[in-house]
């Protein structure tokens, strides 16, 4: 998502957003750690994905944990 897309989401909606992206790296590790995973730049991507939108968790003074 851009950050633009990001910003427009309620606080419920960006957490939802940030527990998914987590998610979908923790999948692709186990997909790179088996060496299923083809395109190792998904993995680069779902790490900005989340770093986005922790940013902009901690600029509105939303308390993400784990």
């Amino acid at each position: 998502m851009k950050p633009a897309e990001l910003r427009d989401l309620s606080e419920q909606e960006l957490t939802a957003q940030i527990h998914s992206a987590r998610r979908d790296l923790l999948g692709l590790r186990f997909q790179h750690a088996t060496g299923e995973l083809e395109n190792t730049a998904g993995m680069r991507r779902a790490k900005r994905e989340i770093a986005r939108a922790l940013t902009i968790a901690k600029e509105r003074g939303i308390e993400i944990n784990g």
